[in-house]
Parts: C-alpha cells; structure tokens; sequence
C-alpha cells in the first residue's frame, strides 16, 4: 500500500475506524455531528495519538503505538484546509503562501517565487500584495488553500472547506479544488510539478462536495465506519440512514423475503414487508434493503386500493421546502427523528391539508422500489 493507511482507536471517544487511501485518491467522509470525523482528521494530522493503531503514509509510519512512533503534526508532511481561512493578518496575501516553504528552510526568494506560482494556480496572484481583511471569504479560503499547498503536503485534509463561503463563493472554490485536486491548477493549469497529495481527506456534509470532489465514500457514525464504497455506488445503494438522508431517497432495512412474483423481492422489518425489483438469483435469509425515491411516493388520507404494493401508515413530522416541491417528512418512532419522505406539490399540500402530527398514508408501487442484500 502506498498511499495513506489509518487505523486508530480513540475509547474516550469510542472511536475505532480502519480506512485506506489509495495514491491520487479523495475520499470523502460523511457522518452526522460527533460522528468521529474530527477525530479522523486529528489522529492523521498529528494532533491527537491514539490508544492504538497506526498512521502509515506508503512505507512510512507517522504513528505506530506499538512501536512508540508519534511524528509531530509539522514533520507528517500533512496539510490542514478548514472552514476558517485563519490567515495570518499581520502578512501579505504572498507572505501568508510562502511561510510554510520559509519555515521548511527554503531561501526567501524562492519561497516567494513559489508562492507567486501557487497563487497563479488558484486564480489568487492579483491579491498578492493585499492585506488578509481586505479579502472577501471566497478570496481567503483560496488563499489558504494555496498556502496549504504551498509546502508540497503528501496528504491533503479537508474539513469543511465550503461550508463558511456564500452561495456564490462556494461553486467557484469547489470548481478550483476539483482542478487542483486533478492536477490541472489555475485558469492556465499550471501548477508546480509534483505538487497533487498523495492522498486526500474531505470531511464534509454537502453531498454537492462528494459528488464532485471524491472518487469513494465513507459513512462514519458513533465513531464507526458503516459503509464505504464508490460515491455512486453508496448514493445509489446506501446502507445507513444517514447516507440514504444525504442522498434524497428513503431506504429500510430488514430481512430478505419472498417478494411473490418472478423479478421482485421482499424485505421484512418489525411485521412490515416492502416488495420491490430485485436482481436475479435473490434469496430469503439475511440482510437486505429497499430503497425509493421520495417522488416516487403518494400521500394519502384513506387506505388507498388499487396498484400500489407498498403501504405506510404514517405520522406528519415535518414539511420542508424543496424550492418549489414540498418534502412532507414522517416521524420514525424506532429512530425517535424522521423517517419516510414524500415529495408534493405545494398545491398537493393545501389540497391534501397535509400538516405537522396528521395521520396519513404513503404508497409506492413496487416498480419503484429497488431491494437489494448487503
């Protein structure tokens, strides 16, 4: 393996997490609030040494409890980009860029001429000479990215890196982070040579940033890894509620079943069946799941008869607006948050006087449901 390889368990945290970065590899991590994901990116940053475990950037140990190894967080060759650009304010824009490769031994005028180089790649070089408050949120965090860089990390962590910018900022730095992380650069694609990570960490909550950013996947919750994967193949059959959340689609999880027709499976839950397309050669017994678009779904306020296979006696927990489509959200009492998802029209709501706490039901047919074991 020569790209990055943690294992680490932290037990006042109940963190225990196994994760492989291939060389050129972004990997994005995914996970609710206190999942572990800031945990991850201390343990591999140096921040944080676990109670066991090791850090192994190709055949290098950066930690190694076994043996004693704790490299300290400034000789791992790992970059941090946050949220927050944290610029220094007392430095010019190019005296914020050429720190890193100063502070490394490089004389000033190269590590000036480097900087000049970074900046080019990040569409920064105009701001050289500015100040860090005259800058705007967009025009910092390239900044920061471009001192990141600077000193040739080996692995690139990302936490969040879009999630303080404004909604016409975060585009065009999620646009430059794709060609950089790409080796393309700048508006010229010239980027120093040899300059892409060896690996590549993103912790985000913006499906937006894995989707565009990330070759894998992986779904941290309560300080576990719970699935991992290609990006679309997790989106498309995820395994966790919270993948499932964050890829607009509702999915259950329970026991494979005889689904009654040639083509169609089953999965069992707590009583309930949900019969949907499978794959050749399904079999009962084991772990299985179904999931469906919300779209997919009709909102009722009897029983309904007729070709639907699917029926949910539900309760209304919430109605999100979706930008013209109106997300009616039901509870899940087993997970004691939300549950089930159906899209409407807004007409379909005022018709339908569908409201917080009503009683209703959701029927999807069969064809528009996908199980599959896992």
């Amino acid at each position: 393996m020569s790209g990055l390889s943690v294992r680490a368990r932290v037990t006042r945290r109940d963190f225990d997490v196994d994760l492989t970065v291939p060389p050129g590899e972004v990997l994005a991590i995914l996970g609710p609030n206190g999942a572990g994901k800031s945990t991850l990116l201390d343990v591999v940053a140096g921040l944080l040494v676990p109670d066991s475990g090791a850090v192994l950037l190709g055949d290098k140990a950066l930690t190694d409890t076994a043996k004693g190894i704790a490299v300290p967080a400034h000789q791992r060759a790992v970059s941090l980009l946050a949220q927050d650009a944290l610029l220094f304010p007392h430095l010019s824009v190019e005296a914020n860029v050429a720190f890193g490769p100063r502070s490394r031994g490089m004389r000033g005028r190269a590590a000036t001429t480097l900087a000049r180089e970074w900046l080019r790649a990040v569409d920064a070089e105009e701001f050289a000479s500015r100040a860090p408050g005259s800058l705007s949120g967009g025009q910092a965090q390239r900044v920061a990215l471009a001192r990141a860089l600077a000193v040739h990390p080996r692995v690139l962590l990302l936490d969040e890196p879009m999630a303080a910018l404004d909604v016409t900022a975060a585009p065009a730095m999620r646009a430059l982070l794709r060609r950089v992380l790409r080796g393309e650069g700048g508006r010229d694609g010239g980027m120093p040579p040899d300059s892409r990570p060896t690996g590549t960490i993103l912790v985000t909550h913006d499906i937006i940033d894995a989707v565009t950013l990330a070759d894998r996947v992986a779904v941290i919750e309560a300080g576990k890894v719970i699935e991992e994967g290609p990006v679309a193949a997790v989106l498309a059959r995820p395994r966790s509620r919270f993948a499932a959340r964050i890829a607009g689609v509702n999915l259950l999880l329970g026991t494979a079943a005889d689904g009654g027709s040639p083509g169609l499976g089953a999965v069992e839950e707590g009583g309930a069946k949900v019969i949907g397309r499978a794959e050749d050669g399904w079999r009962s017994g084991g772990r299985a799941a179904a999931v469906f678009s919300p779209a997919a779904v009709a909102v009722h306020l009897t029983h309904p008869d007729g070709s639907p296979r699917n029926v949910f006696q539900v309760l209304i927990a919430e109605l999100e607006d979706r930008g013209g489509i109106v997300r009616v959200r039901a509870a899940d009492p087993a997970a004691g948050g939300a549950g089930l998802a159906a899209d409407l029209t807004p007409a379909a709501v005022a018709r339908l006087g569908v409201v917080p706490g009503m009683a209703v039901f959701f029927a999807v047919k069969a064809t528009e449901v996908e199980v599959y074991p896992y």
